[in-house]
């Protein structure tokens, strides 16, 4: 049984966070945390000084989860039109720097 996923992209010295996901039944028992805490593992072994992840605006619960991780907003963009959202809203991107000589964190 699969509880959660992440899925990550290398984007030259970067690395693309593009969905955490928890089974709603695990929330909040740190999984999060720990999927975070491997997927910036595995960042720094690949040599990206930093981890960028979107999330979107209609969120606003996810935001805090991700500042408290050491997440800033680095901006907003438009969710594209093709895209059908049931209220409106924008992409809130989010960027982390890896410290590679502290362990990532």
């Amino acid at each position: 049984m699969i509880i959660g996923c992440v899925y990550l992209e290398k984007r030259e010295d970067r690395m693309y966070l593009g969905l955490l996901c928890i089974d709603p039944s695990h929330q909040g028992k740190g999984l999060g945390r720990k999927l975070m805490d491997a997927a910036e593992d595995l960042a720094v072994g690949a040599d990206c000084v930093a981890m960028d992840l979107r999330t979107i605006s209609q969120r606003n619960d996810i935001q805090p989860f991700y500042e408290h991780l050491g997440y800033s907003v680095t901006g907003t963009s438009p969710i594209p039109s093709e895209i059908p959202m049931a209220v409106p809203g924008d992409f809130v991107h989010m960027s982390k720097l890896l410290m590679k000589a502290q362990g990532a964190r």
